[in-house]
């Protein structure tokens, strides 16, 4: 049988990691069997949809390679894929009833209040389980209620003895005890469907082999597997996505900063590295590798090792492994995005594109390029303390020695020959004449041209783009600030 994954949001926002991971999660089971990836937008809970959330799903899909076989906009035959369009053609009310002949659902007309006095404190928590009151309701009772429109929800007939069991694909066999299944509602007062029955209905509909989802969700495959065993329908295969947690092992949230895809572009990191980043968030390759393409995912990628513990959204480490995307980019893509950075920083007349080519190999994030090269813009005020470096063996006091018997032999460089090759050759020449080692005076013409220990670049290829005006300026003033 061809496997069919599907991914199903509800449009309420920005697409949480955990969800950007269960959409690449069986995108990357489907692709890698040469099956299916449906996208089905779960839009019953209208109080909660945000405007605008669809398109930031279709976006981030889009933007992460994550492209659907079927969708709201590319029919395979078992549309809608909009569940409120579904609500409207009658699927799901045609299925409840069905369930209700069948003696596995029932009509409910408990009103709040009724239902607010059901609720019970255990183990601390508060639980509202339904007593099954209108299960017992006579066939006369509720066709006089449905006559009167009096409001009413389909709750799922579920036994309370005995036990039921599931089976997960990283979880093996789970069991649970009936009395904890309460009569879940299928259908509500507004005629929309709840997640956990439209869910069942459309997979089943939609030819769905594999269920990907958060382990959440667990505790409510029981209740599912009762529809499907209810309906006569083959049950598919459950594969159960371990939590993610912060770095202080707290479920991911909002004020974490970063729990969103779109969190994480804003703040300068690579979509191709997100990804990346998310598929190793619960799922180890056969190997010590860690830097993967989309594709090579999909060649990759077997869900029998996924994980089941907690996976921890390690910040450091998605910083690094954006720096290795960046190193790796074409220059010229590199410098396409990097402009505008750069522009941030710097307004003078300088040759942009080489100072893209010196943050390259340096930079984890986007964002980090302003400060890097806004020395270029500005020599920032600095303490003289900078030129001590104990393996160069510079000293500030030695830092002014080597400054002023530099400084007239860049004075005398040619303006034709002010390249970082020429400059280079220059000093070293200076270098050998005087005895000294290199960084004894490479380390202070760097400081005193950028006024920071830590540069994107070597001292002549600052020089380079500072020019020899500027250059100049600046170690002047180097020598005026030690002296």
């Amino acid at each position: 049988m061809k496997i069919r994954t599907r991914y199903a949001p509800s449009p309420t926002g920005r697409m949480h990691v955990g969800n950007l991971r269960t959409a690449l999660y069986a995108y990357l089971i489907a692709k890698h069997e040469g099956g299916d990836f449906i996208l089905r937008i779960e839009d019953t809970d209208q109080v909660r949809q945000v405007e605008g959330a669809v398109d930031i799903i279709n976006r981030t899909l889009a933007q992460t390679g994550l492209i659907p076989d079927e969708s709201p906009d590319r029919d395979g035959g078992v549309g809608p894929y909009v569940q409120s369009e579904r609500v409207a053609a009658g699927i799901y009310t045609k299925y409840a009833k069905e369930l209700i002949d069948k003696g596995e659902a029932y009509y409910c007309f408990c009103t709040p209040e009724r239902l607010a006095t059901l609720t019970q404190t255990i183990e601390g928590k508060e639980i509202n389980i339904y007593d099954k009151h209108c299960l017992h309701l006579s066939k006369e009772e509720i066709e006089q209620n449905l006559a009167s429109g009096m409001p009413y929800v389909i709750r799922q007939n579920n036994p309370q003895e005995g036990t039921t069991t599931f089976h997960d694909e990283l979880y093996g066999d789970v069991t649970v005890e009936n009395k904890e299944l309460d009569d879940m509602i299928l259908i509500k007062s507004d005629g929309f469907p709840t997640y956990n029955f439209a869910n069942v209905v459309d997979d089943h509909l939609m030819g769905i082999t594999h269920v990907i989802r958060g382990n959440e969700y667990i505790s409510s495959t029981p209740k599912y597997n009762r529809l499907y065993e209810a309906f006569g329908w083959e049950i598919p295969k459950y594969i159960h996505c371990p939590l993610i947690t912060d770095e202080e092992h707290h479920k991911l949230s909002k004020r974490s900063g970063h729990s969103s895809y779109e969190d994480l572009i804003e703040q300068g990191f690579l979509s191709e590295t997100v990804v990346n980043f998310v598929a190793l968030l619960g799922w180890s390759p056969d190997s010590e590798r860690e830097i993967f393409s989309l594709e090579e995912l999909v060649r990759e990628f077997d869900y029998h090792r996924m994980g089941r513990s907690p996976s921890v959204f390690d910040y450091t480490k998605l910083r690094w492994m954006n720096g290795e995307y960046l190193k790796s980019m074409d220059p010229d893509a590199f410098y396409a995005q990097a402009e505008g950075w750069l522009k941030k920083a710097i307004t003078k007349d300088l040759d942009l594109r080489k100072i893209s080519e010196m943050v390259r190999t340096r930079i984890e994030i986007w964002p980090d390029i302003p400060e890097m090269v806004s020395f270029f813009e500005t020599l920032p005020e600095y303490d003289t303390d900078l030129y001590r470096h104990k393996k160069m063996k510079s000293t500030p006091e030695s830092a002014l020695t080597v400054l002023k018997e530099v400084l007239p032999v860049l004075e005398a460089q040619d303006p034709a020959a002010w390249t970082n090759d020429a400059l280079f050759e220059t000093l070293k020449g200076f270098i050998q004449e005087k005895g000294y080692k290199n960084g004894y005076v490479l380390w202070p013409v760097r400081i005193a041209v950028s006024g920071k220990s830590v540069t994107p670049a070597g001292a002549t290829e600052i020089l380079e783009i500072l020019g020899k005006e500027e250059s100049l300026s600046r170690i002047g003033k180097a020598i005026e600030k030690l002296s």
